[in-house]
């Protein structure tokens, strides 16, 4: 079992050197990112550092290996703004975690899927019955993984749930020692890629997971005008995206070490659209929940409708 404190630690400990952050501004927003997304292109080009900065604000970025314990750091205040898959704000707010769903990319988790290694005899999904299937406790891999059980009517208790994060369950399902591999884009492009490696279901097949961008909700009200500026920053780095696939893919490549095809692949399939929270993305978040629930791994209801920040007026 993955210790979350460590995890948390050290995804604190990846952080910018000093020498690398702005010199003494007088507020400083902290960024939890991961290596693939609009996050790695907007820290490359310096824009909402730029924004900022008129401020009176520096920004730092802290990277994390996946959702869940870049939503702890949230929770505790570590760092402002983050942004993940669909299911690590739903396990965070069952937790107590004050924060809030500041906006959306719909559809921008569709680079995920369930992998088969080499040599699998499995078929459909329903054969996933008394298998090792392995996948991020608490990230959007798990609500796919779900989601998938619920198209072949399945229940969970019908597998063997094997909880590693994304590195971990690479090394296993290279090794062949899983059954079945439920994961998200980069991990998911470089996977798909290896010798007899198969792709049992795409999260189009079964669902198309959101993303989310997430604030501190202590944050969220005293500084709204800096999240405002960020998200109207982030927004722009997205349309960005969306018309210059081929300079994402090369960003992100050489930012991650991911490889250019790999990175090309993951690229192609994403839908970089930043909105607000929209009644259908909520909507869409509150029927995870719901299933996260019933299915007892989260320990109490939630309504997501509480945790959605709503955008102040710019211009009064």
């Amino acid at each position: 079992m993955i210790d979350r404190r460590r995890l948390l630690a050290a995804g604190l400990a990846a952080a910018l050197p000093a020498a690398s952050r702005p010199a003494r501004a007088a507020e400083e927003f902290r960024i939890g990112y991961q290596k693939n997304g609009i996050l790695v292109v907007a820290r490359q080009q310096g824009v909402i550092e730029e924004r900022l900065a008129r401020l009176g604000h520096g920004v730092r970025w802290v990277e994390f290996s996946f959702g869940p314990p870049l939503l702890e750091a949230l929770g505790l205040g570590s760092i402002d703004f983050g942004q993940t898959g669909d299911a690590p704000p739903i396990f965070a707010q069952a937790a107590g975690a004050d924060l809030v769903y500041a906006a959306a990319q719909e559809a921008g988790g569709s680079g995920a899927g369930i992998l088969l290694p080499a040599g699998s005899k499995i078929e459909r999904l329903q054969d996933l019955k008394g298998r090792r299937v392995a996948f991020a406790k608490g990230s959007s891999a798990h609500n796919l993984t779900l989601a998938a059980l619920e198209k072949a009517g399945l229940a969970y208790a019908d597998i063997e749930p094997v909880t590693l994060a994304p590195a971990d369950a690479s090394a296993a399902f290279a090794r062949g020692s899983i059954d079945a591999w439920t994961i998200w884009d980069p991990y998911f492009a470089i996977a798909e890629a290896q010798p007899g490696a198969r792709v049992l279901a795409r999260s189009t097949d079964i669902a198309r997971p959101n993303n989310y961008f997430l604030a501190n909700r202590r944050f969220a009200e005293r500084r709204s005008a800096v999240l405002a500026e960020a998200i109207d920053a982030l927004s722009g780095v997205a349309r960005w995206c969306e018309a210059n696939r081929g300079e994402v893919a090369a960003i992100l490549s050489k930012g991650t070490g991911v490889p250019l095809a790999a990175t090309r692949r993951a690229v192609d399939r994403t839908d970089y659209v930043i909105g607000p929270m929209s009644p259908a993305a909520a909507a869409e978040q509150q029927r995870i929940a719901d299933r996260f629930h019933a299915a007892g791994l989260i320990p109490r209801p939630i309504r997501v409708a509480d945790a959605v920040w709503h955008l102040p007026n710019r211009n009064g």
